[in-house]
């Protein structure tokens, strides 16, 4: 049996009450045609019935007009431009983390922040296995498929993530601290193999040349590598190798991969 199911939507009840909200005001029946004077039936025409709320909000999700406010969202700025019926997409292994990872990350961003008093920490942790890509959204199913289909043999394996690095977006927009994968890189590789070939079949950009695999800590606008690197990276450095049992926490078993498409979730079980 092939694994691979929708598990679940983010949604939003304000973007809901809007939507229905801005349909409703307007669905009122139509005057009645005037009687016509001769010729044909001579019977007054039928009016014409409103369009149904359940019709109308059919393609909702496709139509919903977003606007952006980098101040929304920390000062953030999106690498391609939203557009209607476009849908943000990445493939990615998601990282449940612990109560000890809390511990270190706190530790480690409270540090950094001596140099980067802007960085703010992640609440989600990952390993990216595709760059951010644009969907239209007549094709997220069938690109969900595919992956299902290419993803489907791959069993559960183990990484390690211990050491700590500073990287930054393409356009230089965004510095990020995070665990670079130490062991576990082949296999790694061979699931971005199989999701390059879902791309190439959509006609998108693959993953990155010689990709450092790694899980984002904290995060911050602008380009701040100078200031982070060097005597910041060592400390951090060795605050990872002092903390109690952070082999052993950062040893982790990765036991499924996700596809985010705008805001929809699916979930591939690894074996």
């Amino acid at each position: 049996m092939r694994p691979a199911a929708l598990v679940g939507y983010s949604s939003s009840s304000e973007e809901e009450e809007e939507g229905e909200g801005g349909r409703r005001g307007g669905a009122e029946e139509p005057p009645r045609a005037s009687s016509s004077s001769g010729g044909g039936d001579g019977g007054v025409a039928a009016p014409r019935l409103p369009v149904p709320d359940s019709v109308l909000n059919m393609f909702r999700e496709q139509e919903e007009e977003v606007v952006d406010d980098s101040s929304k969202h920390g000062g953030r700025v999106r690498n391609f431009p939203h557009e209607r019926g476009n849908w943000a997409t990445y493939v990615y292994i998601p990282y449940e983390v612990q109560e000890d990872f809390l511990e270190l990350l706190d530790l480690l961003v409270s540090h950094a922040r001596s140099y980067a008093s802007s960085l703010t920490a992640m609440e989600e942790f990952h390993i990216s296995l595709s760059q951010s890509v644009v969907l239209r959204y007549h094709w997220i199913n069938p690109f969900v498929q595919s992956l299902k289909e290419h993803l489907a043999s791959f069993d559960r394996f183990f990484c390690l993530a211990d050491q700590v690095k500073v990287y930054t977006n393409q356009n230089k927009t965004r510095t990020f601290i995070g665990l670079e994968v130490s062991a576990g890189h082949f296999q790694l590789l061979e699931l971005v193999s199989e999701v390059d070939k879902v791309m190439e079949e959509f006609d998108l950009p693959t993953f990155y040349k010689d990709p450092s695999f790694h899980i984002s800590l904290a995060w911050c606008v602008g380009d701040l590598t100078g200031r982070l690197k060097g005597q910041c990276l060592q400390e951090l450095q060795d605050i990872v190798d002092r903390f109690e049992d952070s082999a052993h926490l950062l040893r982790v078993q990765w036991e499924q991969i996700r596809c985010k498409a705008g805001n929809k979730y699916f979930s591939f079980p690894l074996r």
